[in-house]
């Protein structure tokens, strides 16, 4: 082989070795870019996973609008009862870190991490797709549970499989979320409790119970944001707005229980607060009352024809007392025909009665001093002499729709209402103090006033240790002067009861030709009717008020009632 020939292969072996490494190289990036995508793919996988179990984590973790606290390990067990068998009871316990204090105690029927996922994405389905009732009288609660099965079969695979057990403890706690009051449900489902409260975020739930009184709760709300929210939804429920310029809100709840809430930190810097006032769908009748011992069939008898002659009456006593109670039961007893109008800030009489005009203020959510398109107790009052009533009925007075109550009695209307005071003497100089200013000459157009308290009683009736009593009945005449037809004696849990001293009656018997007296038998008569009422548990508000009706047409019971054992009413309803 010649030199050339050796240097060309030389050359040639030089060019294929640079080549093949190149191609090395070029192999060599490739796998680098292969294991790099590899590598990024792998990242990626990861990362993907950790936002899957971040959104799994967030969606165990429901947010938390409130903590409920287990029993008390040493706590002793008082009184053990149930909401809803078997998802809701409660017990009352003692607190030994509060020196052995009662305390409520909610215990609900807890959801898997899975059933709390699944509860998640079908409200979220339900707020999308939630189809209204095809008509009005549709049961609210049965159209919601239909629509849940229908979207949960619909999207079973999203929802996962949820068995029948799973099922029933969802329905549950969307009937509970939706429907109802969240959290505080159960309280509000009690029928012990008179009154639900809270003072703030990271604060107690209170409760107010018939037996034990005043009980923290294990409920403690700890979101503020999600407080707020529910503050609004309880607006919402009472058809009322609450917000930040507006951050006030008295309103009534459905059931007619009654709610005062303030919004966020404006007004109350521990955030939002609220306490809702109970009351029963049903109202109590004056047979309720009689049972319940707030008052005898005298004194019901006495208030009977007290209403029939269009007198005025004042019932007084502290917050909670039941004044509106008593004024709703005494609406019982209403001559039919008569015309009646009332007039609340927030709708709470529930009337048997068919000739009735109801009438409620509003409102105004404009700023500064220019309210326009308010209507206040004043206005109303003075609107509803217009309408010829018989009865004006004010469900509080406290400011100067007083003064036109007042003039409206002076007239000739009858008059009930209910007022804040201790005593009569503290009622009178309320009357004629700012604002109301009723002038001291028209006091005695008040006729009949009765003071009602929350007191405890001598010998408890069903275990419960108290009960509402009216304390004292005055009539009030000329000059001042006052007469005790009725008070309470808090030894024998009794009244003294002296209606012959009525002088308001006797003028107005002696007014139709008859003897002074005659009012005696007329109430003896009335009483009967209420016995025979109370022996045979003829309690419904529209019951009592036919029987009234039949008095007056004329069919009237036997002379005496039959001696039937009568049961009293729930204390607990």
């Amino acid at each position: 082989m010649s030199k050339t020939e050796t240097k060309d292969a030389k050359a040639a072996t030089k060019v294929e070795k640079k080549v093949e490494k190149k191609e090395d190289k070029r192999e060599d990036k490739k796998g680098d870019k292969k294991e790099a995508q590899k590598e990024d793919k792998k990242l990626k996988e990861v990362e993907k996973e950790e936002e899957k179990r971040k959104k799994k984590s967030k969606e165990v973790e429901v947010k938390v609008e409130a903590t409920i606290l287990p029993l008390p390990p040493d706590g002793q067990i008082i009184e053990t009862y149930w909401i809803k068998e078997p998802y809701s009871r409660i017990h009352i316990a003692t607190i030994p870190d509060r020196g052995g204090a009662y305390g409520y105690f909610v215990e609900e029927i807890q959801l898997k991490p899975e059933e709390r996922r699944s509860l998640m994405k079908l409200v979220d389905i339900l707020g999308k797709e939630l189809e209204p009732p095809e008509t009005s009288d549709e049961d609210a609660k049965m159209h919601i549970v239909n629509e849940s099965r229908r979207l949960m079969k619909k999207y079973r695979g999203a929802l996962g499989n949820i068995s029948e057990d799973s099922w029933k403890k969802l329905e549950y706690y969307i009937e509970r979320d939706l429907l109802g009051f969240g959290p505080i449900n159960s309280m509000m489902l009690d029928t012990k409790i008179e009154d639900v409260s809270c003072d703030g975020v990271a604060k107690p739930v209170y409760v107010w119970h018939r037996k034990y009184e005043s009980l923290p709760s294990n409920l403690t709300i700890i979101d503020k944001e999600l407080f707020n929210n529910f503050i609004i939804k309880l607006a919402h429920f009472s058809g009322k707005h609450v917000s930040s310029a507006f951050p006030i809100v008295d309103a009534m709840l459905p059931g007619r229980h009654r709610l005062a809430a303030t919004y966020g930190e404006e007004i109350s810097p521990s955030g939002s607060t609220f306490t809702i006032r109970k009351f029963r769908e049903e109202p109590y009748s004056v047979v309720d009352l009689i049972d319940l011992g707030t008052i005898n069939e005298r004194i019901a008898a006495y208030f009977w024809l007290v209403l029939e002659n269009r007198l005025t009456v004042m019932t007084m006593g502290g917050t909670g007392a039941g004044k509106t109670t008593l004024l709703n039961a005494l609406a019982n007893l209403f001559k039919p025909g008569m015309k009646i109008v009332t007039v609340e800030e927030i709708a709470e009489l529930n009337l048997p009665h068919d000739n009735w005009v109801q009438f409620v203020s509003r409102e105004s959510y404009g700023l500064g001093q220019n309210k326009i398109g308010s209507i206040s107790l004043f206005d109303l009052v003075r609107t509803s002499l217009r309408y010829r009533p018989d009865y004006i009925i004010v469900g509080e007075i406290r400011g100067e729709e007083a003064f036109v109550l007042f003039q409206a009695m002076a007239t000739g209307h009858g008059g009930l209402s209910t007022l804040h005071a201790e005593n009569l003497d503290y009622a009178i100089k309320r009357l004629t103090s700012p604002p109301m200013n009723v002038a001291p000459a028209y006091i005695q157009l008040m006729n009949v006033a009765a003071i009602v308290e929350r007191v405890y009683l001598p010998k408890q009736l069903h275990g419960i240790p108290f009960g509402r009593r009216i304390r004292h009945i005055w009539e009030l005449y000329k000059y001042a002067k006052t007469k005790t037809i009725a008070e309470w004696d808090p030894v024998t849990d009794t009244y003294r009861v002296n209606v012959e001293e009525s002088d308001l009656l006797k003028e107005l018997t002696m007014r139709t030709g008859r003897p002074a007296d005659a009012y005696l038998e007329e109430i003896a008569r009335r009483e009967e009717v209420l016995r025979w009422m109370r022996a045979r548990e003829i309690r419904n508000v529209r019951a009592v008020a036919k029987v009234i009706t039949q008095y007056y047409q004329g069919a009237r019971p036997p002379p005496k009632a039959e001696a039937v054992q009568v049961t009293p009413p729930s204390l607990i309803s």
